[in-house]
């Protein structure tokens, strides 16, 4: 099989964008499973999506991740507390340390993705602290922005994504 999407969603934001990558590849040698279902079908190229958890990604990422070997690997991931280069930067580079040496990495797709509202309902008591008063209001904003995503734009830039992705592997 040429392509397996693998992900892994607590909200459906992770599926939703799993769904696009899958329907953005080429040909008719792909799969896509959650990964909690996953148990070791083979493919040349897998898309690892994941939802970011402090972060990083959760453990049963790191678990399939770690047991690649001789694959190409392009992550994928949603995330709602923030966005930004700097911010996707960090997050590739916690997940990357768990894709195996003999593996060939070929990019990271992240985005945006709404949270549960008990989260919001976390950051919505007052803080009397000035410094603690600034980041409740800025993990607001996040939260805020975050509900409108993925959105359509995203879904473009996952399947600009995938695109680039099979250039890097097909020349």
């Amino acid at each position: 099989m040429d392509y397996m999407v693998l992900y892994s969603s607590k909200t459906g934001n992770t599926k939703k964008v799993a769904t696009e990558i899958f329907s953005a590849l080429p040909g008719m040698s792909k799969d896509m499973q959650n990964i909690d279902e996953y148990r070791g079908k083979d493919a040349d190229t897998f898309f690892i999506g994941f939802w970011v958890d402090r972060g990083t990604c959760e453990l049963s990422v790191i678990d399939v991740l770690s047991e690649l070997h001789g694959k190409k690997i392009a992550l994928f991931g949603t995330c709602g507390m923030g966005s930004g280069t700097d911010y996707y930067r960090n997050i590739e580079k916690k997940v990357t340390v768990w894709v195996p040496d003999d593996c060939e990495y070929l990019g990271m797709f992240l985005c945006q993705g709404k949270m549960p509202m008990k989260v919001r309902e976390k950051y919505e008591i007052f803080r009397e602290d000035p410094r603690e008063e600034a980041y409740r209001k800025q993990m607001l904003r996040n939260f805020d922005e975050a509900l409108f995503h993925p959105n359509d734009n995203d879904l473009a830039d996952a399947r600009a994504f995938v695109e680039q992705m099979c250039k890097m592997i097909y020349g």
